[in-house]
């Protein structure tokens, strides 16, 4: 932990998207830091940050590696291709993606239904096979491990069994996984962790079930509170306990803020269901619940919590600023309830907002051109980079308040010291305001639409 300076003075650089101007984060004038009274403060907003006062270390962020988005890498011509990687993943110039998500089997964002146990009542997996994830996903992943050159934490999980181990006998609309299969899908989990990690893909954690409450169109598969409580306490933990792999985080729910609490309530409630849990993860669809995340850290505190996916549904939304924004007031508001990491949904699609094999269109940070191949970076993108890029793995949450609803802000010290302050202003006008960190202050102005990262090393 670093040492806390009680006297601040010194400059302090900042980064700045707005609206209708160039997108991109772009490096401001530098602020000077004063640790004496400032006369021109007067009625001015404060903006605190008391870095004594330490919360939750952060995991990362990233996104996911999908099936569509690695096959919309692999279709790009070369420059563009490797941009993609260093747009992501590089530390120097990127966002520096740590964290990600993969599907194990097929989802919604995959060319077709597949399932690496296909051959029915396979009770002893002689036919488990990875094939289909060496064709797009695991060269999309080995390359981004490449620009990283450190490892990325990967984050697992299935939308469905194969359609053989399911109630409704297909991999779609919903459905159940029958009782008589349960362990033999445990060991898939084990399986896929196996193959990934002689690819030189190693696994971090493994979510249970993706939307577990949801019937959908693609690859879905429905667990009650209890039975994927029974299901971690009596197959998947032991059996991951069993190959060796006690160190793989098991993450609950995977599904919407909404009922967090009653599926964490019911879960960790059981303590031999509970052991094997490390958090609960979420998304974002449907009503905002923010104070559910608070919930059920208040309630749980020894449990982690994590950002599991999020996108905007319907379509590509070619230069919307409301999507960076979304992402924004997202991300602040989870990381201030404890939220230990945020993974974002695809990493790349087409400018349909695909493919997706059931017409499930969506948005992704970066487009790419079907026609001529030229990437169109969103206001996502950026957005996400005022986090991604300044706080690093490692980080600690440290105490921020406004006294202006409309400021929007998080604040956390890196590993190394340094110290990354995001204010959001969503209103349509300009807020000048004081900065103060410990003893030393600063005057700043977020103009209006734009969203700041000041770093102070």
């Amino acid at each position: 932990m670093s040492t806390v300076q009680h006297r601040i003075t010194g400059t302090m650089r900042h980064f700045l998207t707005r609206y209708n101007q160039r997108p991109g984060l772009i490096e401001q004038a530098a602020l000077t830091l004063s640790a004496t009274a400032l006369p021109e403060v007067g009625e001015l907003p404060q903006l605190l940050v008391n870095r004594q006062r330490r919360f939750q270390t952060l995991e990362g962020f990233g996104a996911a590696f999908t099936e569509s988005a690695a096959v919309t890498w692999l279709g790009l011509p070369p420059a563009q291709a490797e941009q993609v990687l260093h747009d992501y993943f590089d530390r120097q110039h990127g966002h520096a993606y740590r964290l990600c998500r993969v599907h194990m089997n097929s989802c919604d964002f995959s060319l077709g239904n597949y399932a690496h146990a296909e051959v029915a009542d396979d009770m002893v997996l002689e036919h488990f096979s990875i094939d289909r994830d060496r064709q797009a996903l695991l060269p999309f992943i080995k390359e981004a491990l490449r620009v990283a050159g450190e490892p990325i934490k990967l984050l697992v999980s299935p939308w469905s069994p194969p359609a053989w181990m399911k109630s409704n006998h297909e991999m779609n609309h919903g459905g159940k996984l029958l009782p008589q299969y349960a362990s033999v899908w445990a060991r898939c989990y084990v399986r896929f962790i196996q193959a990934y990690q002689a690819e030189g893909v190693p696994v971090w954690a493994v979510s249970v079930q993706n939307e577990p409450l949801a019937t959908q169109s693609w690859d879905s598969c429905i667990y009650t509170a209890e039975e994927e409580r029974d299901f971690v306490r009596d197959h998947l933990g032991p059996e991951l306990q069993k190959a060796g792999l006690g160190h793989i985080k098991i993450v609950i729910w995977d599904h919407n803020r909404d009922l967090m609490v009653e599926r964490a309530s019911v879960i960790y409630s059981d303590p031999a269901a509970a052991q094997y849990v490390w958090g609960c993860g979420f998304h974002w669809y449907g009503e905002d619940h923010f104070d559910h995340v608070q919930l059920v850290h208040d309630a749980w505190p020894d449990k982690a919590l994590l950002f599991t996916e999020g996108c905007q549904e319907g379509g590509p939304h070619h230069d919307s600023w409301a999507l960076g924004e979304r992402y924004a007031r997202s991300m602040i508001n989870d990381l201030n309830r404890w939220t230990a990491g945020w993974i974002d949904w695809n990493l790349l699609l087409d400018d349909s907002g695909g493919p997706n094999h059931v017409g499930n269109l969506c948005s992704a940070p970066i487009l790419a051109d079907r026609t001529t191949g030229n990437l169109h970076h969103q206001s996502s993108y950026y957005y996400l980079g005022h986090f991604a890029r300044f706080v690093r793995a490692g980080a600690q949450r440290v105490l921020c308040a406004s006294s202006k609803q409309d400021l929007e802000t998080t604040a956390f010290v890196n590993p190394d010291g340094s110290t990354a302050i995001i204010v959001l202003n969503r209103t349509d006008t300009a807020i000048r305001f004081c900065l103060r960190i410990d003893e030393g202050r600063c005057v700043s102005e977020l103009p209006a639409r734009s969203m700041a990262t000041y770093l102070l090393d």
